[in-house]
């Protein structure tokens, strides 16, 4: 805890956000070397002791880095292998083919809803952003449009849905219902879904318009004349049989303890399998069988900025900026639905990890729900897990994965993807307190 408390700690906190923004967005500087700077110049503000700075940010790094390195990596090279044996062609075309080409954006939205089910958001956007660049690329149409869509419906299921991982967190801490959780957060999660994603897309394309050429999408969408040629495209099925292993081995996984008797070996096998990393290697391997074509792949200057958004968040909490902002949220007298989504949002500036701000809220607000007579726990999951996807900004990773692979400005990025996670956190809100007036 820094020698300085209180208001001025979030002071400090909106002086870096604020700083954070200005010097990526207005003055270009680089956004891994920004995060570094100002991380270590809050932490000296704040009176941490200069020795515990660095290693609050290196602990930040090493954590986030430790996942999201191999995930970013292995989901890219399921992507790649996918995109250049022409599956990913296949996927777009299916889509193309069932929901019609005037409705590319609501094939997005369904297909992240259901591969988004028990994956974290990185795991997710890796896997789909290639059928998002063959989409859009076949349609002619935007990122924006068929992009957006994708991320609102991974977010969407991220924060409210189990089995995610948050979700079902937050259902032990509430000790929720999880057949009733589900229930009510498919109630929710689709209207909020379809608000966020296509139809906010649509109407951002009249504002946003992207480069004709991005970088990433013609490496996953290039096309190797001779293999076409000599190739026909992957089935269907197989196409996605291959990319939704991960999502199935993921929910085998989950639910390791239904299927087994804990602490057996099938348990721990299933339990295994089931991590995200090992069910993305064994993907990749079999990709190499279905596809039939390996090519390496590499995302180091993506992994870079996610891992210093890491350590700007580790700085935040070890500060004792984030238990400042959760003081201030216990302070106000509201609601128990109300205050579950108040602490995650503030969590979430403050941190930019929906996954930290829906498991710390919950285990901040349980307590308090516990002893607040006729409290429905199960909707106190959505409200904290809407709260979790406010206002996705600088420190958190999603951000930098939709503006490098959508190929967007910092300031394109605000208006549609912190703009769509706002959406999706704010008019979840409002369903679930509308929905707790009729259940």
């Amino acid at each position: 805890m820094g020698a300085v408390t209180g208001t001025t700690l979030l002071l400090y906190a909106l002086i870096a956000v604020i700083a954070l923004v200005v010097l990526i967005a207005k003055f270009k500087l680089n956004p891994f070397i920004t995060l570094v700077v100002v991380s270590v110049l809050l932490g000296f503000a704040v009176g941490m002791p200069m020795g515990d700075i660095v290693k609050s940010f290196e602990a930040g790094v090493g954590g986030t880095l430790g996942h999201i390195a191999l995930v970013v990596g292995l989901g890219t090279m399921l992507g790649k292998m996918m995109a250049e044996s022409g599956g990913a062609e296949r996927i777009a075309r299916t889509l193309i083919d069932a929901f019609g080409e005037k409705n590319v954006h609501w094939a997005m939205v369904t297909i992240a809803f259901i591969v988004g089910l028990p994956v974290f958001f990185e795991v997710g956007f890796v896997l789909l952003v290639p059928i998002a660049f063959n989409v859009a690329k076949r349609t002619g149409t935007s990122m924006v449009l068929v992009g957006i869509p994708m991320v609102a419906g991974l977010s969407v299921v991220h924060g409210l849905i189990p089995p995610h991982p948050a979700a079902l967190l937050a259902v032990t801490a509430y000790k929720a219902d999880i057949g009733k959780t589900i229930l009510y957060a498919l109630i929710v999660g689709i209207p909020t879904a379809a608000i966020a994603g296509p139809l906010f897309a649509k109407l951002m394309t009249r504002y946003v318009t992207l480069p004709d050429v991005n970088p990433l999408a013609a490496q996953f969408t290039e096309e190797d004349e001779r293999v076409q040629a000599s190739h026909e495209l992957p089935g269907f099925g197989i196409t996605l049989f291959t990319i939704l292993l991960p999502v199935i081995l993921m929910l085998i996984g989950s639910w390791a303890d239904l299927i087994t008797t804990p602490k057996t070996f099938a348990n721990d096998f299933l339990k295994l399998i089931g991590n995200s990393v090992i069910a993305l290697l064994i993907a990749a391997l079999v990709s190499f069988y279905t596809f039939g074509k390996r090519r390496g792949f590499t995302r180091e200057n993506i992994t870079l900025v996610v891992g210093a958004g890491g350590g700007f968040g580790r700085v935040l909490r070890d500060s004792g900026i984030s238990n400042a902002i959760v003081d201030v949220a216990t302070g106000a007298h509201v609601s128990v639905l109300l205050l579950g989504w108040l602490v995650a949002v503030l969590i979430r500036i403050a941190t930019g990890s929906a996954t930290v701000a829906m498991t710390t809220a919950a285990g901040i607000v349980a307590p308090i729900a516990a002893s607040v007579p006729g409290t429905r726990p199960e909707l106190l999951v959505l409200t904290t897990g809407a709260g979790s996807l406010i206002l996705s900004h600088v420190n958190d990773g999603g951000f930098w994965l939709v503006k490098e692979y959508f190929n967007m400005t910092v300031a394109q990025t605000f208006k549609t993807w912190s703009v769509c996670e706002t959406l999706i956190s704010v008019i979840a809100l409002l369903l679930t307190l509308a929905l707790a007036t009729v259940v």
